[in-house]
């Protein structure tokens, strides 16, 4: 289910040529921990595994992909790469490197496979707000939204085979921090994430309308983590979910709501504003509201560590961190509830922002994601920006430290769901 790889080997087919894969894994990548890296390693071992019965070697280089991938072109004679997309600084960094270093004989196309409507397709520009991207990309859907055609067994075999992988030699040389530890609900690669999306289909889509904003109840499909490693396509989660419309109408147009329009202008967000990770990138309203408010009274003031702990006074937001540490995904009604006591508890905008991104991307399987800069996904994407600077949302009433930013209190919570259980759940071990 991947557009770029359908697209390499129709050009491989084209020219009669063998089709390798490569994967360029890098020792190092923003605040990724071993959590994230193993569920890497663990969905690669399984591509591996695929591409060799479709007789295409995959290989594995390790390093930075301007060090290694140039000069494997050259030493296999490969006649021409393609690649997938991603908006993030850093991997269109690594693009732009090996564009660089490329030879100039070889052609270096890129394929947007992991949006549905790709992201300079959909939209042109900065769009504002789910508002004016909706009408967009759902004219667009009928074009892109559809079957995929098959991957086929390739018939040019590769002149010298893939070298084998030692997958444990590669785990044990990452340099990363090896403290968060991996999680034991979701197993990584294709298969898993597959049958994840099957049992949503089948248990909880008809609940996600109803019931996606209670943290108690199981309701949401939890294939962030898949969809956030390329494991799981969101165009086939979207095609399977969207089989049951006729039953549970609500659901499906939420479901396509998040996970197409909502995730593509997160996508959107990241590609057209560079500052997509800092108060930089946040409206003009947004940062003088900010700004006005900056000098408020905090009522409490936390340093990292005891947010990182979950030892404030606040047991549900407590609950909700260990909730992320522990199992590597928080709810996403709370993941705003997380980020908007953040910007209430520092010493300012700005080191809100950082705190709530360094947690985001240190424990949540699906962080270092567009959705976790400026998401608001329930099943997925932490929305840094969205919580604490109104990205993609609009002005309230004024009040301290929030200035005109969109408010959550626990009394609101308390509203919307039973908090004491779920406070329970994650108590502390004292």
């Amino acid at each position: 289910d991947n557009w770029a790889f359908l697209y390499a080997q129709r050009l491989a087919l084209k020219q009669e040529l063998p089709l390798h894969v490569c994967f360029c894994l890098v020792p190092k990548f923003l605040d990724a921990t071993i959590r994230h890296y193993g569920f890497m390693l663990k969905g690669l071992q399984e591509v591996a595994e695929e591409c060799a019965e479709l007789n295409i070697p995959f290989h594995l280089l390790l390093g930075y992909a301007k060090d290694v991938l140039p000069a494997f072109v050259v030493e296999h004679g490969v006649g021409g790469l393609v690649t997938d997309f991603c908006p993030l600084r850093l991997p269109r960094q690594w693009v732009e490197n090996v564009r660089e270093q490329l030879p100039e004989d070889v052609p270096f196309a890129q394929v947007d496979a992991h949006n549905i409507v790709p992201c300079w397709v959909a939209s042109p520009k900065q769009e504002y707000s789910a508002r004016t991207i909706r009408g967009k990309i759902h004219a667009q859907l009928p074009e892109f939204l559809t079957e995929f055609p098959p991957i086929i067994r390739h018939p040019y075999p590769p002149s010298c085979p893939a070298e084998p992988i030692a997958w444990e030699a590669c785990y044990s040389s990452l340099q990363v921090d090896r403290t968060v530890k991996e999680v034991e609900w979701a197993t990584p690669g294709t298969s898993a994430g597959l049958a994840v999306l099957q049992s949503f289909v089948t248990e909880r889509l008809k609940s996600f309308g109803s019931h996606r904003n209670d943290p108690n109840k199981a309701a949401l499909s939890n294939l962030s983590p898949w969809f956030h490693f390329g494991q799981v396509s969101t165009q086939r989660a979207i095609l399977e979910v969207q089989k049951h419309r006729g039953k549970y109408k609500e659901s499906v147009d939420v479901f396509v709501e998040e996970a197409v329009v909502r995730r593509e202008l997160a996508e959107n967000f990241c590609y057209y504003n560079e500052n997509y990770d800092s108060m930089q990138g946040a409206y003009d309203w947004a940062q003088t509201t900010l700004k006005l408010h900056a000098k408020d009274k905090r009522p409490f003031l936390y340093k990292l560590q005891e947010l990182e702990q979950g030892t404030t006074h606040d047991p549900l937001w407590n609950a909700a961190q260990l909730q992320m540490v522990q199992e590597g995904k928080m709810h996403g009604f709370l993941r705003m509830y997380w980020a908007k006591k953040i910007l209430e508890w520092t010493r300012s905008p700005e080191e809100a922002l950082q705190f709530a991104i360094y947690l985001n991307d240190r424990y949540e399987l699906d962080g270092r994601d567009p959705n976790g800069y400026v998401g608001k996904l329930q099943d997925g994407g932490m929305s840094c920006l969205w919580s604490i600077c109104g990205i993609h949302d609009q002005g309230w009433a004024e009040r301290a430290i929030f200035g005109k930013i969109r408010y959550m209190n626990y009394a609101g919570c308390k509203r919307k769901f039973d908090v004491d259980q779920f406070e329970r759940r994650y108590a502390p071990c004292m």
